[in-house]
């Protein structure tokens, strides 16, 4: 079985890739043992109202992983909880955090989104191997 400093250092130097060209999904396709894929990504929350392109937009986005057998593709186990999420401002075609503030001002993101602080998979990569090595372990 995988340790979890080593299941650490696959969820954060996978690479994220993008899954669907409508939707805005990101994934990391993590290999491991007996048929076993964990799945990690993260997708934006649908927001029904129409955006103006002038003013600001803040878009949120929610962390998921799951264990996936490679063979039928059936999960295993899944947290979709929304338990780490993180958003991103943007204003029309500006979504640089530098080049927003030369447009609308100083932004703290922060008060914008004030309970995102896990945008980097680096802040939440310990929670996910906990978890994940739990869901191993029961598969064994």
């Amino acid at each position: 079985m995988i340790d979890k400093k080593e299941l650490v250092d696959m969820i954060e130097e996978t690479e994220l890739e993008r899954m669907h060209e409508d939707k805005d999904v990101w994934e990391k396709h993590i290999y491991l043992d007996n048929n076993i894929v964990l799945i990690v990504g993260y997708e934006e929350e649908e927001n029904p109202d129409k955006q103006d392109p002038e003013e600001e937009t803040v878009k949120n986005y929610y962390w998921y992983w799951e264990l996936r057998d490679t063979k039928k593709w059936d999960v295993l186990f899944e947290n979709h909880d929304n338990d780490f999420s993180f958003c991103k401002s943007e204003m029309g075609t500006y979504s640089d955090q530098e080049r927003m503030e030369d447009v609308v001002g100083d932004i703290d993101e922060s008060e914008v989104c004030g309970w995102s602080e896990k945008d980097l998979i680096e802040d939440i990569s310990d929670d996910i191997a906990d978890e994940v090595v739990n869901w191993l372990a029961t598969i064994k």
